[in-house]
C-alpha cells in the first residue's frame, strides 16, 4: 500500500492507497513543532481503526510547503514503515512542463493539484485550491502548468476581520439569508462568501479570456464544497484531489523491477 502525505499550512491531508482505490483518508491539524513520534502516534491509530497495519504499507509519498515537516514525515516513514519515501520536490517527474518564469517557485501542492487534474479531468483546467490561500491554477490542454494567481483564504480573511477591527466579532462561515445583511454577522457572512464567489467568478472569466477558450473550473481544499453550493461555475469538487495527483507522481517515479 501507498501512503500519500500531503503536508498544507494548516491541514496535513493523508491518505493510503491499495493500486489506484483510495482506501482511506485522514486530516490532521499542521504543528510545526510536533515530532516524527508524536506524528506516528496518531497515524498509527488512525491506521488501526481502519484495519491496517504499519506492514501494509511498503511505499510513501511527501508534499508539503511546510519545509521542517519534510524531515520530520521522512524520518515517520523511515522509522515506522521501514520505506524511504519519494518527496515531490525538483527533479521528480510529474509529467508536467512547468511554463513559469521560475519554474521552482510554484508549490510542490500546486504541481500535484495541475497533475491530478489534468490525469482526471482533462484540459483547459482551472483548479481552484481553497485552502489557507485560495490559489487558481491554470492547465493547457496538452497538459502544460501556465501559472496562476494567489489569493488570501476565506478564513484568513474572516480572522483578519476578527483580529484587526475591534467592533466585529468571529462569526461562523454560513451562508446568509440575504446578500444586504441586517445585522452585523449576517453582513459579514455575507462579505466573506458571496464576496467569495464574486473573486472566484471574476478570477475565472478573466482566466478563459486570457486562455481565449473555456477551461472547465475544478474545486479541491477545506471550504471548496461551502463555496461550491452556491458557485456555479464550479464544475467538479474532488477533495481528495492532491492525494490522487500524488499517487499519480509516484506511479511516474517508480522504478522498474528487475
Amino acid at each position: 500500500m501507498l501512503l500519500a502525505i500531503d503536508v498544507g499550512n494548516t491541514t496535513i491531508n493523508l491518505g493510503v492507497f491499495e493500486g489506484e482505490e483510495l482506501r482511506s483518508t485522514w486530516h490532521l491539524a499542521t504543528e510545526v513543532h510536533r515530532l516524527a513520534d508524536e506524528y506516528a502516534a496518531v497515524l498509527l491509530d488512525l491506521l488501526e481503526h481502519q484495519g491496517l497495519t504499519p506492514s501494509q504499507v511498503d511505499q510513501a509519498i511527501i508534499c508539503s510547503v511546510v519545509p521542517p515537516l519534510i524531515t520530520t514525515f521522512r524520518e515517520l516513514c523511515q522509522r515506522y514503515f521501514r520505506v524511504d519515501p519519494l518527496v515531490v520536490e525538483a527533479g521528480v517527474r510529474t509529467g508536467v512542463n512547468i511554463r513559469m518564469d521560475n519554474p521552482r517557485e510554484v508549490g510542490a501542492d500546486r504541481v500535484t493539484n495541475a497533475v491530478a487534474g489534468h490525469r482526471l479531468y482533462g484540459g483547459p483546467l482551472i483548479v481552484i485550491d481553497f485552502g489557507t490561500a485560495t490559489t487558481f491554477d491554470v492547465v493547457s490542454e496538452e497538459g502544460d502548468y501556465l501559472g496562476g494567481a494567489i489569493s488570501p483564504g476565506i478564513g484568513i480573511a474572516a480572522e483578519a476581520l476578527f483580529e484587526r477591527a475591534a467592533k466585529l466579532p468571529r462569526v461562523e462561515l454560513a451562508y446568509p439569508p440575504r446578500a444586504i445583511g441586517r445585522n452585523t454577522i449576517s453582513a459579514m457572512q455575507s462579505g466573506l462568501l458571496f464576496g467569495y464567489i464574486g473573486l472566484i467568478e471574476g478570477m475565472v472569466n478573466r482566466i478563459r479570456k486570457e486562455l481565449g477558450k473555456r477551461a472547465r473550473v475544478i474545486a479541491t481544499g477545506g471550504y471548496a464544497e461551502l463555496v461550491a453550493q452556491r458557485c456555479r461555475l464550479i464544475e467538479v469538487v474532488d477533495p481528495n484531489l492532491s492525494l490522487k495527483g500524488l499517487r499519480i507522481i509516484h506511479e511516474l517515479n517508480k522504478c522498474p523491477k528487475t
